[in-house]
């Protein structure tokens, strides 16, 4: 996995990149009551917002770790907006994307990176 210093996370599938926010992120947050992702289908670069997660006490932007489009929305979400706070790294995926340049991850903080950004 890699991970930004906006708290979102991805991880390299074959040739699809999944994203979502991290479990810092999804405490930080709180509750959240509803995620919005209207960009199925649209490419976009590093980034640029995706969509949005709202929590009981505030909205929040998500932004795409490295350019791509945007093949997936993850529908379950719809219903059930809670998996992002209690599965982050599983159930609570956001998007799955077609990257443009795979080496742009590379750019991006590994584990152990993301844990000292944090103070973990």
């Amino acid at each position: 996995m890699k991970f930004t210093e906006e708290h979102e996370w991805l991880r390299i599938e074959d040739d699809v990149v999944v994203v979502g926010i991290t479990e810092h992120a999804s405490t930080q947050l709180g509750d959240i009551v509803f995620v919005d992702i209207p960009t199925e289908g649209e490419s976009l670069d590093a980034e640029e917002v995706f969509g949005s997660v709202e929590a009981v006490k505030t909205v929040s932007d998500l932004y795409l770790p490295i350019a791509g489009e945007i093949v997936e929305v993850n529908a379950d979400l719809d219903g059930n907006p809670e998996a992002v706070n209690s599965d982050p790294y599983g159930a609570g995926w956001m998007v799955k994307i077609k990257v443009t340049d795979a080496a742009q991850a590379d750019q991006l903080m590994d584990a152990d990176a993301y844990a000292a950004l944090i103070g973990a």
